[in-house]
């Protein structure tokens, strides 16, 4: 495998990853706390209620879209603002997400690991991918 090659595999391991991440995460809001719910935590933390629906749309959707390979730059560039907003609602917490009611380290992680796909791409089999002329001829 040449490093064009890797790095290609490494941003589809990387994109799937996060849209099953993203999908489970907008489902468990859906399904197990409920849209209410959702919205009743985000009024706790200072955030307007509609915002948890929003939030759980993008998130549900971006999931998608990254599990298919759609957009892909775009997408993370879209889930980053709302994963830096979870990342500052756990800011109090502590570093950890063991502390009382999570740390801020893992929507770091998540938002770190947006900017990374961002930047990868899509990497194989994503919809709708270009390939340039390179990519043809090493086919």
């Amino acid at each position: 495998m040449n490093s064009t090659r890797n790095a290609d595999a490494a941003a589809t391991i990387l994109r799937l990853t996060l849209g099953v991440l993203y999908l489970a995460h907008s489902l468990q809001k859906i399904f197990v706390f409920t849209l209410p719910g959702a919205a009743g935590f985000f009024v706790s933390v200072g955030l307007p209620g509609w915002l948890a629906y929003v939030t759980t749309f993008i998130e549900l959707a971006g999931g998608i879209a990254l599990l298919l390979g759609f957009q892909v730059r775009w997408v993370a560039l879209v889930l980053l603002p709302f994963m830096l907003g979870a990342m500052s609602v756990h800011l109090h917490n502590g570093w950890s997400f063991t502390s009382p009611n999570g740390g801020w380290e893992y929507p770091a992680f998540w938002a770190i690991a947006l900017v990374v796909q961002g930047l990868l791409g899509g990497g194989l089999y994503a919809v709708g991918a270009a390939r340039s002329p390179r990519q043809a001829v090493s086919a």
